[in-house]
């Protein structure tokens, strides 16, 4: 079975080279994953299956596709194995962090469209509910995040001590809380409202304050603050 390399392209199309004479700005987003895959499928060249991946989900995402596939999605891809699938899905999550790193010294949270625009992308394709709590000083700058629970499909608790007890050990002022739909139906459940208010109860007792309680739903959120919950 023979696999096109990206060496046995044309030296005008090999990436490798151009990345080193001109830099890697001037790769198109197919070069660039071909560098990352290394060799195309049977009788494919590696950018021309680059420009498959490109294409799923109806092309719509761009390079920024890779975070919306899973592992079992690009196994499915013809041409992508074991190997290539682990390498674009690595490739997808050093980019994600060294955004987050980047952007998150300056991040403010005024709002609740500030809050879901952050999280969303990271957030919305979870499988599992999620449960993360942010942390903010008095300026509503973030000081950190964490991840306190991962559910079955359709349930994550709120536990207003454990919550509260991480609020404290950061120091933080306000704190908002933030969990996921797995449906896509960010609508929040009565459970989830009175969880909620529990949380913000024992927060005003110890003089910390619960900011906002953002469900994230399949590209679309409701601000339990905004709905009125809070």
């Amino acid at each position: 079975m023979k696999y096109l390399k990206v060496n046995e392209l044309p030296e005008s199309e090999r990436p490798y080279e151009k990345c080193e004479k001109y830099g890697p700005s001037v790769l198109s987003d197919a070069e660039l994953i071909a560098v990352i895959i290394r060799t195309g499928s049977r009788n494919e060249r590696s950018t021309e299956l680059a420009c498959r991946i490109l294409s799923l989900h109806g092309g719509k995402y761009g390079p920024a596709v890779l975070n919306h596939l899973s592992f079992k999605e690009l196994t499915k891809v013809k041409g992508i194995g074991r190997v290539k699938a682990v390498q674009l899905l690595c490739a997808a999550e050093l980019s994600r962090r060294v955004s987050m790193h980047t952007t998150e010294k300056s991040v403010y949270f005024k709002n609740a469209h500030t809050i879901a625009s952050y999280f969303m992308e990271s957030m919305r394709h979870l499988e599992r509910e999620q449960v993360r709590v942010v942390f903010l000083d008095s300026r509503m700058k973030l000081i950190g995040e964490k991840v306190l629970y991962e559910g079955t499909v359709g349930m994550a608790p709120l536990e207003a001590r454990e919550i509260l007890r991480e609020v404290l050990k950061y120091d933080a002022v306000y704190f908002i809380l933030l969990h996921n739909h797995p449906s896509g139906d960010p609508e929040p459940s009565s459970t989830d409202i009175s969880s909620t208010i529990r949380i913000k109860e024992g927060g005003q007792n110890i003089g910390v304050r619960l900011f906002d309680h953002i469900v994230i739903g399949d590209n679309r959120y409701v601000s339990m603050k905004e709905a009125g919950y809070l």
